[in-house]
């Protein structure tokens, strides 16, 4: 049986993806995450129709994620599938006017973060010349909007690695892609405007926004396909939403 890996679990598109891989029952999953009681409900939620197994760790603590990796046990310790999910944007400000911690918390996130996850399970495809990566980027990689700055910079470097992993990794058989989703209805905007539930809530108002589901059917779609099959580069928008400034909010 082949094992998926999947940081972020614990909320928005990790949560659903691992509740669809379980709903399959063809996989072992390891659910990644920085709070110990959302792994435990969802390990609890999940474990009569799986084999699952937790890792409590930041993905900003390379120590700590070597350490959870290598305290795996032994029937989980192959990883066939990996899907860098953990990511998350603070603060919505004019460049000039950034904190300098909103930065250093989005580049160690979603660039560092997904470094360090990487490499050394990587590193264990290569040897089996075989293996499936998921990276979760976001329209941000694609395009800049205003106030987006060094969100959709660390997002640019998600498209750019998922890129450079697909080349360095294309003699050893392993399947590299994205999915870059638009607005999905997560915490992300809670997240983003820290702890601002109305603010957040606002984004996703007079429209129908992706919902977290979706994002998990694309990534389990992805996985599935024929192995002559490579799903490189997916971007998904709602229906509703255009670009990252343009969406119709004129319609239910």
């Amino acid at each position: 049986m082949k094992t998926v890996l999947i940081t972020g679990a614990t909320s928005g598109i990790g949560l659903a993806t691992a509740r669809k891989f379980a709903d399959e029952r063809l996989y072992q999953i390891v659910i990644c995450g920085r709070k110990q009681e959302r792994l435990d409900a969802l390990i609890n939620e999940i474990k009569d129709k799986v084999k699952v197994t937790s890792l409590n760790f930041d993905v900003r603590d390379k120590h700590a994620v070597l350490k959870a990796l290598d305290s795996l046990p032994e029937s989980f310790k192959q990883i066939n599938i990996l899907i860098n999910n953990a990511g998350n944007a603070h603060g919505l400000d004019f460049i000039q006017d950034g904190d300098s911690n909103d930065w250093d918390a989005m580049m160690d996130i979603n660039v560092k973060g997904l470094l360090y996850v990487s490499q050394p399970i990587i590193k264990q495809m290569k040897e089996r010349r075989s293996g499936d990566i998921i990276n979760i980027g976001s329209t941000a990689g694609k395009e800049v909007y205003p106030k987006g700055n060094v969100y959709c910079a660390s997002k640019h470097a998600v498209v750019a690695l998922n890129q450079a992993m697909r080349m360095d990794l294309n003699e050893y058989g392993i399947r590299v892609g994205a999915v870059n989703p638009g607005l999905v209805e997560t915490e992300f905007s809670e997240v983003r405007f820290k702890g601002d539930k109305d603010r957040a809530s606002s984004v996703y108002e007079g429209y129908q926004a992706l919902k977290p589901e979706d994002i998990a059917d694309i990534i389990y779609f992805c996985v599935t396909r024929p192995y002559h099959v490579n799903i490189a580069d997916l971007v998904v928008f709602p229906t509703a939403q255009a670009s990252s400034t343009i969406i119709n909010k004129k319609r239910p």
